[in-house]
């Protein structure tokens, strides 16, 4: 996909739409990414939304954590502690992983017309 860069007083980049959509994402609630790929205006985006979760640089205050994947499960990430990490921080926000697999109850029912 190409990435637009976001115009000063401008429509967002995809980049910046997808930060927008991850950052809404209350405490104790998790999204696909799929769904923030649709909540962004970018459907079937969801790899896209993958590799942008994969490339935030360490210490950002973006919730990526509340990020999985489409069967509700952590997914693997090029760094080893990476997926410990977002296990680690869902189970201290309150989400429920049972057998790797977040309990349905955490998942985030925002819906495009009101986040």
């Amino acid at each position: 996909m190409a990435e637009d860069k976001g115009q000063l007083g401008g429509d967002p980049s995809p980049k910046e739409r997808i930060w927008q959509v991850v950052s809404m994402i209350p405490p104790g609630k998790v999204a696909s990414y799929g769904q923030v790929a649709a909540l962004a205006g970018l459907p079937a985006h969801a790899r896209y939304v993958g590799a942008l979760m994969a490339r935030l640089p360490p210490g950002t205050r973006l919730p990526w954590h509340r990020v999985v994947n489409a069967g509700l499960r952590v997914s693997a990430r090029g760094d080893p502690d990476g997926e410990a990490e977002q296990r680690r921080r869902l189970e201290a926000e309150g989400v429920s992983l049972i057998g790797g697999r977040v309990a349905a109850g955490c998942r985030w029912e925002a819906r495009p017309d009101l986040p």
